[in-house]
């Protein structure tokens, strides 16, 4: 059994590691040590997604998680495939509103849970204060270049840039214009945005 010690760890830390090892090793029965109630649960929907079978111990301060391969669920409903590539439109260097420290640490944490899945966008555009995230000095800077490394298409706007006088730090990525922006999303099959 091996044994992932997630205690004193934020999101998405936990489910990351957990998801990571279910994938290398799967069939493997797994115990899971977390400190919060947010944990467990994330760590929880987690394994039943994957189809595994959960047995909660509490033990003092933490929880001891034992994951057990099961059935994996079948999915309800039924799922629409669209046609054209899956693009990601950034608008902001925060996610959602209220205190924008917080907003940072969400896309932070966005972006680099964004590195551990399975599928990648084709092409993240990024406009208005989102195109701090690809100039030299910032924090997003490694989950960014990592995701370019994996085929993603990182574009900012230049207008944006040269708004925020950083057109000559660009660090990851390239610069685009709006024409460019309305085409792709025009052309999109499936548009997330930030």
């Amino acid at each position: 059994m091996k044994t992932i010690d997630c205690r004193g760890q934020q999101c998405p830390q936990p489910v990351i590691q957990t998801r990571k090892l279910m994938l290398e090793e799967p069939g493997s029965i797994l115990e899971v040590l977390v400190d919060d109630q947010a944990c467990q649960d994330n760590v929880s929907r987690l394994a039943t997604t994957m189809g595994y079978n959960i047995e909660v111990q509490e033990s003092g301060a933490a929880t001891r998680l034992e994951l057990s391969p099961g059935k994996k669920p079948e999915q309800k409903g039924s799922t629409v495939s669209a046609t054209g590539p899956r693009i990601i439109f950034i608008g902001s260097d925060q996610m959602g509103s209220g205190d924008p420290e917080l907003g940072r640490i969400l896309m932070k944490n966005f972006i680099f849970t964004l590195t551990e899945a399975d599928l990648v966008p084709d092409a993240i555009y990024l406009v208005n204060s989102g195109v701090r995230m690809t100039i030299s000095g910032s924090e997003f800077l490694e989950p960014l270049e990592e995701l370019a490394n994996r085929g993603v298409d990182i574009a900012s706007c230049g207008l944006c840039l040269e708004f925020f006088d950083a057109k000559d730090a660009l660090a990851v990525g390239r610069t685009s214009n709006m024409l460019e922006l309305v085409n792709a999303l025009e052309g999109a099959g499936n548009i997330i945005r930030l």
